[in-house]
Parts: structure tokens; C-alpha cells; sequence
């Protein structure tokens, strides 16, 4: 009798909890807060809510999910088009939120920056912005889809045909959910298909240098090679 390989368990391997896809619309919601220098911008970034910085960095990449180019977060693009500081821009656009395990982790870094910008830069602080920062945060109404996979198979055919929306849902808004340091798609692979290098993989992925779309390709480019 042949001896079943690993990968053929995984393969055939039904989870004992089927991933069932989701998607979100999100409400916009304009805080109170907003900023009309880089010093007003400073302090603001201290007290505002963790859902302003989720919205102004993770958040952001699904409104912006079709551009490659520019600057990956809106606090990046408000420092150079409003307040011409091409080198604060590029500082906090290289920031790689990947790093950060909490929210708060990544404001005071956010805060880290900005604040050693005007120690060098003095003259920037109350310096007018042509427009100011509003600061928002968003409610998300999360909305069932029929798409259900139950093993590795119908898991790749599934991420083939589900909206961009739906992977930004599982694989981007997820990190607040999962204290930013994984996605939904790897949490299910890991648990329910077993421990495997797809998983790491898919976690893996710059989704800053990515449009939605691309991040699905790479996912299943990884998928794929899993089932191979």
C-alpha cells in the first residue's frame, strides 16, 4: 500500500471550520480633530483615535487600491502636497506598518517621525498647509458573500473569483482584528489545513507595493504552488 504523502492529506484535508468569505463597505466618519500646520498635526496624532490611524494607513490602501505609485498613506501625501516637506513625506510613506503589532505601537512611530522633522526643521512647525488634515475614522458594516471553501481546492478557486473588497475584508482590515500581525486567509490555512509554508507566505506579502489585484494574483500564484 502506497503511503499518503503530506501534501495529499493537505490537498484533500477538509477543515473542521470552512472559511466563509466576507466583504465590508466602510461609513466615513470626519473626527473632530483636524490640522492646519504640522505642529496642530503633531499634537492631533498623540490623542486621536485608533481608528484615525487605521483609516489614514491600512484603510487607505482600499481607496487608493488601483495606484502603484505615490505615497502609501494619507498622512505621507498631506505632508507633501499641503505642506511642501518632500522629506517628511518620503519618512513617513517608508514607514512598513507590517512591523507594528498594535496600534499604538505604530502612532508613537508615527509620532517619532513627525516630531524629529520639526527638531530639524523648526520653521516647518507653524508654517500654514495650503489645505488642512482632517482626521476620520470609518464604521465597517461587514456583508456575508455565498463563496464558502472547505479545503485547500475550493480555498485558491474562491480567492480567484472574490471582489477586491473582500480581499482587502480578510486580508488587510483583518490585521486590526488579529492585533495586526496576520490575515484571515493564513489564520485558516495554518489552522485548518495545517501548518504549512503557504500560510507564512501569504502573511509575507508587501501589500504596499501592491494593488488589491496584485495582492490576489500573488496569493494565488502562492496557492497554486501549494497545490502543485
Amino acid at each position: 500500500m502506497a503511503i499518503e504523502s503530506r501534501a495529499d492529506t493537505q490537498l484533500e484535508r477538509e477543515g473542521k471550520a470552512p472559511f466563509h468569505f466576507q466583504s465590508a463597505v466602510h461609513i466615513l466618519r470626519v473626527e473632530p480633530h483636524r490640522s492646519g500646520n504640522l505642529s496642530e498635526f503633531l499634537n492631533t496624532l498623540k490623542v486621536c483615535s485608533q481608528e484615525s490611524i487605521f483609516q489614514h494607513t491600512f484603510r487607505t490602501l482600499q481607496e487608493h487600491h488601483f495606484l502603484q505609485e505615490g505615497y502609501s498613506n494619507d498622512f505621507a501625501h498631506w505632508a507633501l502636497v499641503a505642506c511642501k516637506e518632500p522629506e517628511l513625506a518620503e519618512r513617513l510613506s517608508a514607514l512598513d506598518v507590517r512591523e507594528f503589532t498594535t496600534l499604538a505601537g505604530l502612532r508613537t512611530r508615527l509620532v517619532q517621525i513627525v516630531d524629529e522633522h520639526l527638531v530639524s526643521n523648526p520653521s516647518a512647525a507653524t508654517r500654514r498647509a495650503s489645505e488642512p488634515f482632517y482626521f476620520c475614522s470609518s464604521g465597517t458594516v461587514v456583508l456575508p458573500t455565498t463563496v464558502v471553501a472547505r479545503n485547500l481546492p475550493e480555498f485558491t478557486e474562491a480567492i480567484a473569483r472574490i471582489s477586491v473588497h473582500s480581499v482587502h475584508y480578510h486580508f488587510i482590515e483583518a490585521r486590526l482584528r488579529l492585533r495586526l500581525n496576520s490575515n484571515d486567509f493564513s489564520v485558516w490555512l495554518d489552522r485548518e489545513i495545517g501548518p504549512n509554508r503557504a500560510a507564512d507566505l501569504i502573511n509575507d506579502i508587501d501589500f504596499y507595493t501592491l494593488t488589491l489585484q496584485g495582492v490576489r494574483n500573488r496569493i494565488l500564484r502562492i496557492l497554486e504552488g501549494a497545490l502543485d
